[in-house]
């Protein structure tokens, strides 16, 4: 990662660059950001990233959130897990080095140019993205994520889709651990090239369910719920 470090210190902010030289640098930049989401996951144990994102929404909530829902996976799978909160800023590089990236909150969502630019990048080249809407998200996330992939809508994933079926079963889709609205629970998806590359529950909220149980008072079914559910979004997202 020093190494790592040193090239995009040498190469300045290149993501603040014009699209013009940004293109002249793609290659090398996609090289790079590859080798540092190859070094993370050599450390051997899955971890998550809270994403960090401009806009008011309080992207920081439940922060106790990943590290249940790891330690759950940890308990009921072969997966090797490092469970701990941390988080990234969207706005950094360290985002490529991690597969797996969790956001959610309430509010607003505001993507910088140089952020969807990154954000792309990132997904276009192996990376997950998690989005629960924890109430209110759902127009910025919409908004947001179309200046990401203009060209891509969110499909909604039929109940009949792997992810609902990847280690737990879940015939109806996402679950509802949270009333919200009152409105049926939905699963959405955007693809790249087959593959899942961002999964977004709408009147789901599973993450509220995996927070500690003082915090929500979900009761003990419902959280074990919300757990299987987030565990399988992440054996799907690392089986594809």
């Amino acid at each position: 990662m020093l190494f790592y470090r040193l090239l995009l210190k040498l190469s300045g902010n290149i993501f603040s660059l014009k699209l013009k030289l940004k293109m002249k640098y793609i290659k090398v930049i996609i090289f790079l950001l590859l080798c540092g989401m190859i070094h993370s996951q050599s450390k051997g144990d899955f971890q998550i990233a809270r994403l960090k994102y401009q806009g008011g929404g309080d992207w920081y909530n439940d922060p106790s959130a990943e590290v249940n829902l790891l330690n759950f996976i940890q308990q009921n799978t072969n997966i090797k897990v490092d469970a701990k909160y941390q988080f990234v800023d969207l706005s950094s590089d360290e985002i490529f080095s991690y597969p797996f990236l969790f956001m959610t909150g309430h509010g607003n969502v505001v993507f910088s140019k140089d952020e969807v630019y990154r954000l792309r990048t990132y997904l276009e080249n192996g990376g997950f993205l998690y989005i629960d809407d924890d109430y209110g998200l759902n127009n910025s996330v919409r908004r947001e994520m179309k200046k990401v992939f203009p060209e891509n809508d969110f499909i909604e994933l039929p109940f009949s889709y792997g992810l609902y079926h990847s280690l737990y079963k879940f015939e109806n889709g996402p679950p509802k651990t949270h009333e919200h609205d009152k409105m049926a629970p939905r699963g959405y998806g955007i693809f790249i090239n087959n593959r899942l590359a961002v999964y977004y529950t709408h009147e789901s909220n599973p993450s509220d369910g995996w927070a500690d149980a003082t915090v929500h008072n979900d009761p003990p079914e419902k959280r074990e719920e919300a757990l299987k559910f987030g565990t399988n979004i992440i054996v799907w997202a690392l089986s594809q």
